[in-house]
């Protein structure tokens, strides 16, 4: 249990510095950023694996590809239902999308 509070606290943070580097995302407070941590891990745990196997045969063809589209997405689809964290572009949310899942996984190594 204290290393799933560690974790979604750790990416909680990661969110609300990213906005400061990377124009397209904002983020308007550490409770958004939280919740935000917390709405990306129910997505990618119980969303992305419906949605890799229904869009399997695209992805096929893009050679992989499509799967930034997903990743692109679902970070939208958090905007869309988060008050407070706006996203606009393709290039903004996929480079978060790409620092939350390395910082997940970092996190994940030390927190086992």
């Amino acid at each position: 249990m204290i290393g799933f509070v560690i974790r979604y606290i750790v990416i909680a943070i990661v969110v609300m510095v990213i906005p400061r580097y990377l124009k397209g995302i904002t983020v308007d407070g550490f409770t958004v950023a939280l919740w935000v941590a917390l709405a990306m891990g129910f997505l990618n745990s119980f969303v992305k694996p419906v949605l890799k196997i229904i869009s399997f045969p695209i992805t096929f063809i893009t050679l992989g590809l499509f799967s930034l589209v997903i990743n692109v997405g679902l970070v939208y689809l958090v905007a869309h239902y988060i008050t407070g964290f706006h996203v606009t572009g393709f290039i903004a949310p996929l480079i978060f999308s790409f620092i939350l899942g390395i910082t997940n996984s970092l996190v994940g190594l030390f927190t086992k």
